[in-house]
């Protein structure tokens, strides 16, 4: 009795969690499955049709939805070893005892805990072409000026770089953890052995960080395919849709555009994608942990 007693109590206390997980996540989903098989416009309720799936058919057809997972896809493949290598490189110097460092480790965090939206209106007058800081910076060594967001090759880059600069703080904070959990007896015995701080690095600190660093490389990994914001304030997909990206294209689409049926189709397309690259990823992560145990 006492047991069902528990139970209940315990079923009371994870409620409220159940019913914003249906509101917000299952009920969504389940909605935008069913409106991905019909022709629905937001301006038009009343005359949403069922269409099997000529919504799926046109979206391997979409060239920009195409154009935007080649974009996304660029932008995995750089942010994840930029974005985590500097993350490390930051940790590594704020383990130190050494003056400031309390100074140092809010100051390469803050960029974490200013909005999104507002790190990208700063970058877009520090890269603008005429009159941006990064161009007169170029200019005292004599480097012409760039166009930088209005160029189809080095908007992406761009965007990049303000990502991986706006995310590595709070990455950084993990490493440190990590690091500061490495016990020192272990650095101890690799010096005694004859180890310099390189091969202390690449024997201890690296196999060690092992579960911090395939944790990160996840969530950067799964954050990375969300990209919306930056070409959202930056650079509205362009030029020539060289930023844009599937979530930007499918709110677009979905609230600009008002046909929410082939936005819901998109969405359930870049989710299933989404979850089969962290899938991958993963199995990748764990073979590589199992190869080196």
């Amino acid at each position: 009795m006492k047991k069902n007693r528990n139970q209940i109590i315990g079923y009371f206390f994870i409620m409220p969690a159940i019913i914003l997980l249906l509101l917000f996540l299952f009920i969504p989903a389940g909605m935008s499955i069913y409106y991905s098989f019909t022709n629905y416009n937001i301006l038009a309720p009343q005359d949403r049709v069922f269409i099997a799936l000529q919504n799926y058919v046109q979206i391997f057809k979409d060239p920009v939805f195409i154009k935007g997972l080649q974009n996304v896809l660029l932008f995995v493949v750089f942010i994840i070893p930029i974005q985590v290598g500097l993350a490390l490189g930051l940790a590594l110097i704020v383990n130190k005892k050494r003056p400031w460092n309390t100074f140092f480790k809010v100051a390469f965090f803050a960029p974490v805990v200013v909005s999104l939206v507002v790190t990208s209106v700063l970058w877009l007058y520090i890269v603008n072409p005429e009159q941006g800081l990064l161009n007169g910076l170029l200019s005292l060594v004599h480097i012409k000026p760039q166009p930088f967001l209005t160029s189809e090759k080095q908007a992406m880059f761009v965007i990049i770089g303000l990502s991986a600069w706006q995310g590595a703080g709070y990455q950084m904070l993990i490493f440190l953890a990590g690091l500061q959990n490495i016990p020192a007896e272990l650095y101890e015995a690799a010096t005694i052995d004859g180890a310099n701080k390189w091969q202390q690095f690449l024997n201890v600190t690296l196999p060690m960080l092992k579960p911090t660093s395939v944790m990160i490389l996840t969530t950067t990994f799964i954050s990375a395919f969300k990209l919306i914001t930056q070409p959202m304030v930056m650079t509205q997909g362009g030029p020539m849709n060289s930023t844009m990206t599937p979530v930007y294209y499918i709110y677009r689409t979905g609230f600009t555009d008002r046909q929410l049926g082939y936005a819901s189709a998109m969405s359930v397309i870049y989710g299933l994608l989404i979850i089969i690259f962290t899938v991958i990823q993963r199995k990748l992560s764990g073979k590589e942990d199992l190869s080196h145990d």
